[in-house]
């Protein structure tokens, strides 16, 4: 690892590679692990965004109208499937319709590692990083290393428009 990539780390992570070998998440049931060199922390000053969780690029971008924390609509409902969901990268929300006019929404910070989620699928919301999947209903934690819920986030859903407040 060169020290340019040192800045991309969370601080967290970058804390653990520097006192363990890290190994990864998941075993491939091969018996064989790879082990990384241990690095050190940045410090703050060195790294403004080391606080900040690591966001998957595959995350979709939202839908129109744009996202937005002001009040601004985030999206139609017509646009959020019924029994699935919308991430909405930008404003880190997903919202879902478990049932025809029935919308909830969660943080889309994965409670495991502060991934973002990336996809609504068969019920669940995914996490791509290491596969936690939450419920459409309540955020709850139906698989995978994630240790709590998605947090519910406030939205108000008039006149076909879904917003964030």
């Amino acid at each position: 690892m060169t020290a340019d990539a040192l800045p991309r780390l969370s601080r967290r992570a970058a804390l653990i590679a520097g006192t363990v070998l890290v190994t990864g998440c998941g075993d491939d049931g091969s018996g064989t692990s790879e082990e990384t060199t241990p690095a050190a922390p940045p410090t703050e000053a060195s790294s403004p965004s080391a606080s900040r969780p690591a966001q998957p690029s595959s995350v979709p971008s939202s839908p129109s109208p744009s996202a937005s924390a002001d009040g601004r609509p985030l999206a139609k409902t017509s646009e959020i499937p019924v029994g699935g969901g919308t991430v909405f990268k930008d404003a880190k929300v997903v919202v879902t319709q478990p049932a025809k006019g029935d919308f909830k929404a969660f943080s889309a910070v994965c409670t495991h590692q502060g991934c973002l989620v990336d996809k609504v699928a068969d019920g669940t919301i995914d996490c791509p990083c290491h596969g936690s999947k939450y419920r459409i209903t309540d955020g709850s934690v139906a698989g995978g290393p994630a240790p709590r819920p998605l947090p519910p986030e406030e939205i108000r859903v008039s006149s076909g428009t879904i917003t964030l407040p």
